[in-house]
């Protein structure tokens, strides 16, 4: 349907208030339906429809020989692992938090 690919899973949740797709103005200058600027739509107190932009979903830390996710890393996008403090980004091993176990076992 043609709001499931608008706003995403919040249009899908007002779609039996409103018989239409609504139509929003972004709040952004960036103004096309790109990857970067999804929003989902939520009634404010005074009944209006506000768009709120939805964050992309990080990918989990990967090794860098097999690709496989690395255990024991939370999930950040780029932006957020500048702020946060080293012991949360490796593990207490060598080449921890940038190759596997096994890879490093195989080294």
């Amino acid at each position: 349907p043609p709001h499931a690919r608008r706003g995403g899973r919040a249009l899908r949740r007002l779609s039996f208030i409103m018989p239409k797709l609504a139509r929003v103005t972004y709040r952004r200058r960036h103004s096309y339906n790109t990857k970067s600027n999804r929003f989902s739509l939520v009634k404010t107190p005074g009944g209006k429809l506000a768009v709120q932009y939805v964050a992309k979903k990080a990918a989990k830390a990967k090794c860098g020989d097999c690709g496989t996710a690395l255990h024991g890393l939370p999930q950040f996008r780029p932006k957020q692992l500048k702020s946060v403090a080293k012991r949360h980004k490796t593990v207490s091993r060598a080449y921890g938090g940038s190759r596997g176990a096994a890879c490093v076992r195989d080294r």
